[in-house]
């Protein structure tokens, strides 16, 4: 992508918004040639593979939304070393002229690498340590309800000093509330009134921090949600969500690097993982966030990128948004366990780790009905999903069947043809929405009134 800002709106990188205006450009003149987009430094595939430049994992954010919204006009990510070589190169025009599933690829030398979901193993795992959280942490949007989970939790684990930073500092809603809450745990509790894009203002609430209870640990949560699709974005409101998620964590990275730190927590969105209708304002913050914290961890110092899928608390996702990820397998989590992952992950001194309540056969059979998600090939569930799928092709489903449908139809009385037909579409109606099957779905009820809108169909 482009170096450098946007000239009118400096927190949004040029390459991202050139690939937002080319989205949207290719929709407007009704062009369904694939997209494919390039990338050089922005992803890791293993420890030693630091990413160059986090900014540009902006575009795999945005791109694995896409993805999902614009299927007829995507063609896929790709990532190239920093500074491709002729091997490089050859190895690139192969992935473009190939007709394969993979459509994430990091280029390296060792060869040419995807994506991959695996288990973290919950117990029977050796631990690098038992990490307490000691001196002071400063957790951003720490009033928010993240924010406050998070706090609780760190309240509940000992913690001696809590700094809560939030726009509205003590005058935030509930910001009394859960000092008062925290304290009776036995934190201390500092509301400050801090936005944490503004360096300055940081700086000066970092400085504030008691001698004698030294910054040891940083939970960033802060964070904006806009919701909406890829069409409708604007740069607008793409610059108000990376001034939390891009500006912000660079300048808690700055102002913190030479500082004797624990933890520097990332709390990112699962729409970084696995993209997501709807969400293309907010995967592409998060997978800096994951970049980002893969170049901290190279770099030696602490990192922890901590995506959660959404919360029972109605913090994360709500309305139409929730409403669909529910049908299509992604539950909302208690906030209590989801945030006590954090143990987990710092305890294995983790770089990037996945909290998500799945139903694997429901989102399976939704994130792979249109095309092949490699991404899902190493996580059994989904692979035996797959792989029932693709049997059920095999004997007899596909074109085959349509055109055995078509047979059948023929042969049948006209009013009998529209009841077989009425029953499929009940059927796939109930297998898109998540109902247990086609006497769920009432035949006289409109599409819209069902819950359909322009991401389902």
């Amino acid at each position: 992508p482009a170096e450098g800002a946007h000239p009118e709106h400096p927190s949004l990188p040029a390459g991202t918004a050139a690939q937002l205006a080319l989205i949207q450009a290719l929709g407007d003149a009704g062009i369904g040639a694939p997209l494919w987009c390039l990338t050089r430094g922005a992803v890791s595939v293993g420890g030693s593979d630091r990413p160059a430049s986090p900014e540009q994992a902006l575009v795999w954010g945005l791109g694995r939304v896409a993805a999902l919204e614009h299927l007829e006009r995507w063609g896929g990510l790709i990532d190239l070393p920093e500074t491709p070589d002729e091997r490089a190169l050859t190895r690139l025009v192969g992935l473009l002229a190939s007709d394969g599933d993979e459509d994430q690829a990091a280029i390296r030398a060792a060869g040419v690498f995807g994506p991959r979901l695996v288990r973290a193993p919950l117990a029977d795992t050796s631990t690098v340590r038992s990490w307490k959280p000691t001196g002071t942490t400063l957790v951003t949007g720490g009033t928010g309800r993240l924010g406050a989970q998070v706090a609780r939790w760190l309240a509940r684990n000992g913690a001696d000093h809590l700094v809560l930073a939030s726009r509205r500092g003590p005058e935030a809603p509930g910001a009394v509330e859960l000092e008062a809450e925290l304290t009776g745990l036995g934190a201390k509790v500092t509301l400050a009134a801090c936005d944490v894009t503004d360096r300055a203002a940081l700086a000066e609430t970092l400085a504030a921090i008691p001698a004698d209870q030294p910054l040891t640990a940083v939970v960033h949560t802060a964070a904006v949600i806009e919701d909406g699709v890829i069409e409708g974005l604007t740069p607008d409101q793409a610059e108000r969500v990376l001034r939390l998620k891009v500006d912000a964590t660079r300048h808690l990275h700055e102002l913190t690097r030479d500082l004797d730190l624990t933890a520097f927590v990332l709390c990112s969105h699962f729409s970084a993982t696995f993209g997501a209708p709807g969400q293309g304002n907010q995967a592409p913050g998060n997978a800096f966030l994951h970049a980002f914290a893969e170049q901290r961890r190279a770099d030696g110092l602490p990192a922890t990128a901590l995506t959660f899928g959404p919360w029972g608390d109605g913090g994360t996702v709500d309305g139409a948004v929730g409403d669909r990820m529910r049908r299509h397998g992604i539950n909302e989590m208690a906030p209590e366990p989801a945030t006590a992952t954090l143990q987990h992950a710092l305890d294995r001194d983790e770089t990037a780790l996945t909290v998500i309540d799945m139903d694997w056969r429901r989102f399976t059979l939704a994130f792979t009905a249109d095309r092949a998600r490699p991404l899902l090939h190493d996580l059994p569930e989904a692979r035996e999903v797959v792989e029932e799928m693709a049997a059920a092709e095999t004997e007899g489903t596909g074109a085959a069947a349509g055109a055995a449908l078509a047979g059948q139809l023929a042969a049948l009385p006209e009013t009998e043809r529209e009841r077989v037909l009425l029953d499929l579409v009940r059927s796939a109606v109930a297998a898109v929405l998540g109902h247990s099957g086609a006497q769920a779905i009432g035949a006289g009820r409109a599409f819209k009134e069902l819950g359909f809108d322009s991401l389902t169909a």
